[in-house]
């Protein structure tokens, strides 16, 4: 039996971010006007991640506990698996991706494979940076990349303020 497909357009403080759900998991997370999969529909799950994604950007949350199911393939899915070993406020390479994989000389198809992300923010592809730690890469705009990385940073730096 095919699992229904549902979404839902929530607004954030980085505008319009759409919801997919296959009715077990989320599948996409979608910045601005793209279009998502199945009917028009809020879930309980959309709902859910959509707190969670709000309680993240007000600097509330670290990490998520929901189930993901991002379509990809082998590959994609093993960069994917990776990008969530990223702890909160740091940045890897594309190159460290790459040895994180098991495949050090794909820095490229790694590339390919995180901005091929269709969970952003939730598998955290923005905090792969260029060799030189520049902001390059981000499928959503690196206006937003730059927004999660400052939100992070700035989270982390309050929590070293509090504990001085």
């Amino acid at each position: 039996m095919p699992k229904k497909l549902a979404h839902f357009v929530y607004r954030t403080p980085l505008g319009r971010l759409t919801i997919a759900a296959d009715g077990e998991a989320i599948t996409h997370v979608l910045f601005g006007e793209r279009e998502a999969p199945g009917q028009l529909s809020p879930t309980a799950l959309t709902n859910e991640a959509a707190t969670q994604i709000q309680q993240y950007l007000a600097g509330k949350r670290r990490t998520f506990d929901l189930p993901l199911n991002p379509a990809g393939t082998p590959f994609q899915q093993s960069v994917w698996r990776a990008l969530q070993g990223i702890p909160y406020g740091t940045t890897w390479t594309y190159a460290q991706l790459a040895e994180a994989v098991g495949n050090p000389k794909a820095f490229r198809a790694v590339g390919g494979a995180n901005n091929r992300n269709p969970l952003p923010i939730l598998i955290p592809c923005h905090r792969v940076v260029g060799a030189d730690g520049s902001l390059v890469g981000y499928a959503s705009g690196v206006h937003i990349k730059r927004f999660l990385l400052d939100l992070e940073a700035k989270a982390l730096a309050a929590d070293a303020a509090a504990e001085a």
